[in-house]
């Protein structure tokens, strides 16, 4: 027996095997009130899953913004939400935080089909090669300096050690 499955947004019907609303794009739910079929779930999950854009969740995912601590990661995954954009926050790469703590940067990811709705809400841009500008000749001639003087003092360590 085929559970039937109702749009939320528009109302309109769907088969067992279709996911998304073909008129609104909204993902489908158990139709409510018919026997044998359960109550519509009210948990955070379900709750999430209806306010996200299918087109929004396609794709790797991208990092959209970079968030101080895990609160303010957090607020901005709301206002993703609020937008239909599913988002990920997790802990950036070289901080030596303990997991339990809500202390350290994050990053928050959101997938490729969300990316430019996500910056557009954010007002970010994408990181791009970042160029790096040549140092002054007077770094390089001091860095030059130093590695001579770092090979002359090692050369004679190891000189005075053979002869001595």
């Amino acid at each position: 027996m085929e559970t039937p499955l109702v749009c939320p947004g528009c109302g309109a019907g769907g088969g067992s095997q279709e996911r998304f609303c073909p008129r609104c794009g909204s993902p489908f739910v158990l139709a409510p009130g018919l026997a044998g079929s359960p109550q519509p779930r009210d948990d955070d999950a379900a709750v999430r899953a209806r306010k996200i854009h299918p087109p929004y969740a396609e794709g790797e995912p991208v990092r959209v913004a970079t968030a101080q601590n895990q609160p303010e990661a957090e607020l901005v995954q709301g206002l993703l939400l609020e937008a239909g954009i599913p988002s990920l926050a997790r802990r950036s790469g070289g901080f030596d935080v303990p997991d339990f703590l809500a202390a350290g940067p994050r990053d928050v990811l959101v997938p490729r089909g969300g990316e430019a709705a996500a910056r557009e809400l954010l007002g970010t841009r994408p990181v791009t090669g970042a160029r790096r500008t040549p140092a002054p000749a007077w770094v390089r001639t001091l860095a030059l300096a130093l590695a001579v003087l770092v090979v002359a003092l090692v050369a004679a360590g190891i000189v005075s050690a053979v002869v001595g």
